[in-house]
């Protein structure tokens, strides 16, 4: 047989790493060339990764919830063509090339011009073989639950040298943990629990830490029984198994946690006092850009309560027509129309910063970015060239994105190149805040829930009146450097005007 290794595939942008989500197969598993065998976060998007052959699946190589550098190996497969067994990594000659290229992410493509890269040397003592995925001796696999990461130049730092004449196994050392305090529960630093991907998949969906799950298989291997009967407490599964695993420093740490809780109350639920969530993925590379953002633009913020009566109804309206029938009708698309349209009378707020050239760089299109909250993060996707599209096209293309981004599957593409962007906070009911700009751009819009509210109409005759009418408030974020308070003022006050009186769409449209 032929035992092909499908390591993870370089997914371009710069990216380098990648967690492990879903496997989509198990061992002894038949495959078809372009099946998605397994799902991975990259710090941008999840993406579905296709087997470039057709064959069994002989083994896993990677757990669920570990982080990976490109190269990697990942699953190996036995193509049933009989030989010796395939080249771990594809090389840059003959059938190897063409291997890469089909090995390429989904969504990305290949770069132009791009080469094949020589195959990585193996430090002595490195599987090639076996049940066990190889080690990096540059990044130790990802604990169970994981404190900190050391960066690259600790690990290298941490590795010894190592005499020419001697070649022993590759040193990972883990991250130090923290100092235990009276309110903290200690993370268990003894061997990690034997169980298949799918299972920890499945410890993962229910909550259940597997280094307090009795293990009932052969050689201490975790089966999905035992995982649903911890879930399930049942009796005895803790107290069995946890002083094995949990070295004495830890027991006296947890002790002190129970003390601590016993002091100072009870948690929210039954589980620990605290919990400790990795920073990584999108939520990642959200946060380096937020603060990137906010220490980098001069942020100004401008407030306007205004009365939507009239685009309530319109939206209203618009529901019953029979062109918007089969899509979403909110003001969040009256409000991107509007934006649209005031970015064609103030075109100085669709604009950025170039420090580099020292330019400021005018855009004559509209990207407009859609912020979206995901189980993953924040990501804001953007509608290319939103200018030009009609009122039921840009409906058409807001409800794609929001639905794509939900999903986790908003690609690298879809976040680039915005021009402006629109965060809808009264989706959650809140009325208003001050948000920062997505980095590159230059202005973000947020829009409050809407509420009927006392307002003072005035009457044709020029008799005011107290009424209900729906009242909202737009908040508009926006870089000084290049949008001064005038520009800013006419930009939110248009915006305003059009969603107080959508009929003025048709005389600046």
């Amino acid at each position: 047989m032929a035992i092909r290794t499908f390591n993870l595939p370089d997914p371009g942008e710069g990216l380098v790493e990648a967690e492990i989500v879903e496997w989509r197969v198990n061992v002894g598993d038949t495959v078809k060339v372009n099946d998605m065998v397994l799902e991975v976060e990259t710090a941008k998007s999840l993406v579905e990764l296709p087997i470039p052959w057709a064959g069994t699946v002989t083994e896993v190589l990677v757990e669920v919830g570990q982080t990976v550098d490109v190269g990697t190996p990942l699953i190996r497969i036995d193509d049933g063509k009989g030989g010796d067994e395939a080249p771990v990594a594809p090389a840059a000659e003959g059938a190897a090339a063409e291997e890469k290229q089909d090995a390429i992410l989904v969504g990305y493509g290949a770069k132009a011009g791009a080469t094949a890269r020589r195959p990585r040397k193996k430090p002595a003592g490195m599987p090639t073989h076996g049940g066990s995925a190889p080690v990096n001796p540059r990044r130790p696999p990802a604990p169970a639950m994981e404190l900190t990461a050391p960066t690259e130049t600790e690990q290298i730092a941490e590795t010894p040298a190592v005499p020419e004449q001697t070649v022993p196994e590759p040193r990972v050392e883990s991250p130090a943990p923290p100092v235990p305090s009276a309110s903290a529960v200690s993370v268990p630093t003894g061997e990690r629990p034997k169980a298949k991907p799918p299972v920890r998949k499945l410890a993962k969906d229910l909550g259940v830490d597997l280094t307090q799950v009795v293990p009932s298989g052969p050689d201490g291997v975790i089966t999905r029984d035992d995982v649903q009967a911890h879930a399930s407490g049942a009796p005895g599964a803790v107290e069995a198994e946890a002083p094995a695993r949990t070295a004495p420093a830890t027991s006296a740490a947890n002790g002190a946690a129970a003390a601590g809780s016993a002091a100072y109350g009870t948690t929210f639920g039954t589980g620990e006092r605290e919990v400790r969530i990795p920073i990584k993925g999108v939520r990642k590379m959200t946060a380096q850009a937020m603060v990137g953002s906010a220490f980098t633009a001069p942020h100004v913020t401008e407030w306007i309560t205004v009365d939507v009566t009239r685009t309530v109804e319109l939206v209203e309206r618009l529901k019953a027509d029979r062109e918007f029938r089969d899509v979403k009708v909110t003001p969040l698309l009256v409000l991107a129309k509007a934006m649209i349209l005031a970015i064609r009378r103030n075109p100085g707020v669709n604009a950025t910063w170039d420090e580099r050239a020292q330019e400021i760089v005018q855009k004559n299109y509209v990207n407009l970015g859609i912020a979206a909250a995901t189980p993953r993060g924040l990501v804001v996707p953007n509608i290319k060239d939103a200018h030009a599209m009609t009122m039921r096209e840009l409906a058409d293309a807001i409800g794609q994105l929001t639905a794509t981004a939900r999903e986790g599957r908003t690609q690298p593409a879809e976040m680039s190149q915005g021009t402006i962007t629109i965060t809808n906070v009264g989706v959650f009911g809140v009325d208003g805040g001050t948000p920062i700009i997505n980095p590159g751009e230059s202005a973000i819009m947020a829009l409050g829930t809407i509420r009927k509210q006392p307002w003072v109409v005035t009457a044709p005759d020029g008799t005011d009146e107290i009424a209900i009418r729906h009242v909202t408030q737009l908040a508009l974020s926006f870089d000084h450097r290049l949008i001064d308070g005038e520009l800013g003022s006419r930009f939110l006050a248009d915006v305003a005007a059009i969603m107080e009186d959508p009929s003025k769409a048709l005389v600046w449209g």
